[in-house]
Parts: C-alpha cells; structure tokens; sequence
C-alpha cells in the first residue's frame, strides 16, 4: 500500500508577536527615509536664512510674492526672476504661466531684462492663459509633469485656501518649487510656505554712475515654522547670489573685536 505523498508546501509559521505596546509600534514605524528623499531646500547663506525653516526656503513649496505697492510690481517681477536663477543655476528648462490680467500689472519679460539678471531666455516657456483659473490648472499641470525645474505663476488676485493646498499638494509630490507673484492686495488664507513683501530701492552704483547690483526691499512677512523679518537685499547675476545691501550687512569684526581695537587705539 503506498503512502500518502508528502507535503510539497512548508508549514504556516505563526505570525510574529506584534508589538508589545505604542511606544513600540511608534519605533516600528519610525523607518528613516534615504538621504534622497529629504526635503531640498534652498540656502542665501545670508542672515536671512536664520528666519527659515531649516534654514534655507523649501524646494518643494509654493512660495509667494507680492509688490509692497501697485508701483512695486516691476521691482517684484525682478525679485522673483532673481530667484529662479539663484534656485536653478545652469541650463534646467524653467517655466512662468500667466494670465492675461496679471500681464497689465507685471508687463511682458524682455529678453535683454533676463540676460542682465544672469537668467537665460532660451531656458524659460512662457505660457499665457486668458485668465487666473487656466493659468492656475497650466502651473498645476506643469508641476505633475516634472518638466520644470522651477515653475513660476503671475496671477492677478490672491489664492484662496483650497487652491493654495491644491498646489503646496502638486509641488510636494512633484518635489519642485513654485513661486507665486500677485499684485499688492489684502493676503487671504493660504497654505504657502512663504509670503514676501517686495519694494523697489536704490540700485547699487559705481562711482561713475553704472549699475553694479539691482536692490530690492525684502519684508518676509509668513513663513511657516520661520518668524518674519525685513532685508534690502541686492543680486549679483554673474554668480547668481543674493547679497545684503552694505549699509546693512554685518560686520567684518564682531562688536568685541571692535571694542578691543578701540581700547588700544
């Protein structure tokens, strides 16, 4: 008589005991993630970063900015084009989305405009929607698609709340940077990471009268888990860095250093 074939499947093992009680549960789920996946962030190496979370502005938020004054909008649209080049240096595609409206108040980009400001127009899409609801689902759109390494949207009125997580959400996820530019009007709720006040200044200036450095006046007005502050910040296209304006930046010696020399003096 033969005899029943054997088993060709192992034996179920019993489920392994499950942790003893939460605060075990929390170190189980407590996996760090890989270096790759941190969050990227963008550093001034400026005092200003003092004011941001992890010291440096997240490369993977909406961040928005807004002229002081309705004569401000130039100098703002300067500030954010600035940006994009000190955050993107090199030839990554990048990508500004505008309404019609907001092209009354911010004008149309000039080449000439973007080459003094160290920003190369061959690497920047334009692309011109007829009012704030197309140009806000062309930047949504854009940053699903990862195709821009920086994206930057002119709108003509503020975001509400919903749009404004509709877009932290897609610039999360697509672990790209947007930046925002609205005109000088009351700031609704929203879930941005950054709001920045921009006021035009005096232009840094040779002795002979020639441009060096355009400057602007920063005021950070929100940043989340940041505390505001205020900079008249100036930009150096031919190495794509911000900078402090002189009068304010600080000294070369710290004040007891000073103290020193002046008591041997």
């Amino acid at each position: 008589m033969n005899s029943a074939p054997a088993n060709r499947h192992p034996p179920l093992k019993r489920p392994p005991k499950g942790p003893a009680n939460l605060d075990d549960l929390r170190q189980l789920l407590a996996v760090p993630l890989p270096k790759s996946e941190k969050r990227r962030s963008f550093s001034f190496r400026l005092p200003l970063d003092r004011h941001l979370a992890r010291e440096g502005l997240s490369l993977e938020s909406v961040h928005e900015i807004h002229a002081a004054t309705p004569q401000d909008q130039p100098a703002a649209l300067g500030f954010l084009t600035a940006l994009m080049a000190a955050i993107s240096p090199g030839n990554a595609p990048l990508f500004i989305i505008t309404s019609a409206p907001a092209l009354l108040s911010s004008g149309r980009l000039h080449g000439h405009g973007l080459n003094q400001l160290g920003l190369d127009p061959g690497r920047i899409t334009v692309v011109e929607a007829r009012n704030d609801i197309d140009a806000l689902w062309a930047v949504e759109e854009t940053l699903h698609s990862g195709a821009a390494q920086v994206t930057a949207g002119l709108l003509s009125r503020s975001l509400d709340l919903k749009k404004s997580q509709r877009l932290s959400l897609a610039a999360r996820e697509a672990r790209r940077p947007l930046l925002l530019l609205r005109p000088p009007e009351g700031a609704a709720a929203s879930a941005v990471e950054t709001r920045w006040s921009i006021a035009a200044a005096p232009a840094h200036r040779c002795a002979q009268g020639g441009l060096i450095a355009p400057r602007w006046q920063v005021k950070l007005e929100r940043c989340r888990n940041g505390w505001p502050g205020e900079f008249v910040l100036e930009w150096y296209h031919a190495s794509h860095r911000f900078g402090l304006a002189a009068a304010l930046a600080d000294p070369a010696f710290p004040d007891s250093a000073r103290i020193i020399r002046a008591n041997r003096a």
